[in-house]
């Protein structure tokens, strides 16, 4: 039953991928369609997304060897995990009683127009109240606890791709 849906790593990477496309069209979904304003974690959260999706179409189009497979395997998994840091403090922030909750920021557009480069990646990694606020939950779980599970499926994607390349040899071994 395993050989049946066992894919090479170029296939997974390139799911990896498609995944990452669905998850951002998600986040402009909700922005543009459902008018839900992304706060600066959000936005941590959608460049790791992006990042993560970049390497995973790279791993795809490169098909690399098993070196190559098992640094692109890391490097997708490094990614999935720092992003899954954001969204655990973005949980963290929401669960905060409301007189612990940091204060509103400026505009992400002020920010980016206003502030050097150095500060502007520091406010967007470090939160602000905009951050607490819950505006959508499925199943009682906020926004960023999904994105949370779906770091750790691409991480879990991500990772897996080290060994399956080493199985995929030993396949056409048998």
């Amino acid at each position: 039953m395993l050989r049946l849906i066992r894919l090479n790593s170029q296939s997974w990477f390139f799911l990896g991928f498609w995944a990452c496309v669905g998850l951002l069209s998600t986040g402009y979904y909700f922005q543009f369609v459902q008018k839900l304003e992304p706060c600066p974690l959000c936005i941590s959260q959608r460049i790791a997304i992006l990042m993560i999706g970049l390497c995973f179409l790279c791993a795809a189009l490169h098909n690399p060897g098993q070196t190559g497979t098992r640094r692109y395997a890391i490097f997708g998994t490094v990614l999935a995990l720092c992003g899954g840091a954001v969204s655990l403090r973005h949980i963290w922030i929401q669960h905060l009683p409301p007189d612990k909750v940091p204060e509103c920021g400026p505009g992400l557009d002020y920010i980016m127009n206003n502030f050097p480069l150095s500060e502007t990646i520091k406010l967007l990694l470090s939160g602000t109240g905009d951050c607490a606020k819950v505006d959508w939950t499925f199943l009682g779980l906020s926004m960023p606890t999904w994105t949370l599970f779906a770091f750790l499926v691409l991480a879990s994607i991500s990772l897996l791709q080290y060994w399956n390349y080493q199985a995929k040899e030993q396949q056409h071994q048998d």
